[in-house]
């Protein structure tokens, strides 16, 4: 218990934290469900608390410094337990839901994965999608970001969880002198943007149920939808067009927007490589698909064929998901150029899924390089 308490003190905080979580789809099922689930959100509340409570009683005498071992031990544990607590008012919640698609799913949301193993969302109670959604919104940045942020009893220790939870080589990096101050500008920044989000989605069509869910799954690129026909069960231009000025700007690192207001200069996004790559690439990648379309489409007009092209590439690209049309009936060649495209092109510090941009960049300088050292060995 020595060497596992510290870990476990702070497990059961976050498990305290994350319990009021569950407060977000009561809130949609106060208005718009029936009473039982009202009853499962409440009672999903108490679990997760009540345990988390017992737990820290457990191991609350047990506190040293955080070792980085104890970091990575701790972000795994996070992941995996937090499922297991989100799965379980979907158990109840949903009809004729098995216990492997609703841990699945529970998964999938939370990680912002975007994968779904449920039919018929048109027809779920509001509050299970709100759930869904909600689910990628806090895990889209980091769950343990948001811990690092608003627990200061993580004291010297937040550094170790930053270094394990957040992707890319920008993690060594020091933009305030403490890491807490750090996450709380990258969370800040997050639900800054996410709020412009809820209100575009809301101007642009949706009821407020539908823009809160989309705004979720937006910033945190982790597309998923309250309806089977995601945006195609809309068919709307401008609905389409917030979408994807919102997943281009979730795809930038949001390290680059904290720094953007901190200097109150634009020059932080302007001079970085990555970025350039990352715009350049998804304008790339639209004129590749824009052409192909036109000679597959012909009927439809130019500058309908360009809204689709812009949207499914950074939709795909940005590991997303979301859909207007089945592009699985393209020619073959598209679909499979974004999906290469979704395995590299969101830049580390966003939502976004894959590689990143910036480990691309420096395979391609590297791939350039080697060739020059074989044929110039002593060249500087």
């Amino acid at each position: 218990m020595q060497l596992f308490g510290p870990v476990l003190a702070l497990l059961a905080r976050i498990l305290m934290a994350f319990a009021f979580t569950f407060l977000v789809p009561l809130a949609w099922a106060w208005h718009a469900d029936a009473m039982a689930l009202r009853a499962v959100w409440g009672a999903s509340f108490g679990l997760a608390f009540g345990s988390g409570w017992l737990l820290f009683r457990v191991s609350r005498k047990y506190q040293r410094e955080l070792l980085p071992r104890d970091g990575f031990l701790l972000v795994n544990l996070v992941w995996v337990v937090l499922t297991f607590y989100a799965m379980v008012p979907l158990l109840f919640a949903v009809p004729d839901i098995t216990l492997s698609k609703a841990l699945f799913e529970a998964m999938s949301a939370l990680t912002a994965t975007g994968a779904t193993a449920l039919s018929g969302l048109d027809h779920l109670p509001v509050s299970v999608n709100v759930w869904r959604c909600f689910l990628q919104l806090v895990g889209g940045l980091g769950i343990v970001l948001l811990v690092v942020a608003v627990l200061p009893l993580l004291g010297l220790g937040g550094m170790q969880l930053y270094k394990a939870e957040t992707p890319g080589p920008m993690k060594d990096a020091r933009f305030t002198p403490r890491i807490a101050e750090t996450a709380r500008g990258l969370w800040a920044v997050y639900f800054l943007l996410s709020f412009a989000c809820l209100l575009s989605y809301r101007w642009a069509g949706m009821n407020w149920a539908d823009a809160f869910m989309h705004m979720c799954t937006t910033m945190s690129l982790g597309g998923l939808s309250s309806h089977d026909a995601s945006f195609g069960y809309w068919n709307s231009a401008a609905l389409e067009w917030v979408a994807t000025v919102f997943m281009t700007l979730a795809g930038i690192s949001f390290l680059r927007y904290f720094m953007v207001w901190r200097s109150r200069s634009l020059s932080p996004i302007s001079s970085d490589r990555e970025i350039r790559t990352y715009v350049v690439a998804l304008l790339v990648a639209v004129l590749v698909v824009f052409v192909r379309l036109l000679d597959h489409q012909p009927q439809v007009g130019v500058l309908d064929t360009l809204r689709t092209a812009i949207f499914h590439v950074v939709s795909v690209a940005t590991t997303t998901g979301y859909a207007s049309q089945d592009y699985a009936q393209w020619p073959v060649v598209l679909p499979v150029l974004m999906m290469f495209m979704g395995s590299f092109a969101s830049c580390a510090g966003s939502t976004g899924g894959g590689i990143k941009m910036i480990r691309m960049v420096l395979l391609i300088k590297q791939a350039r390089r080697e060739p020059v050292r074989i044929i110039h060995p002593r060249a500087a």
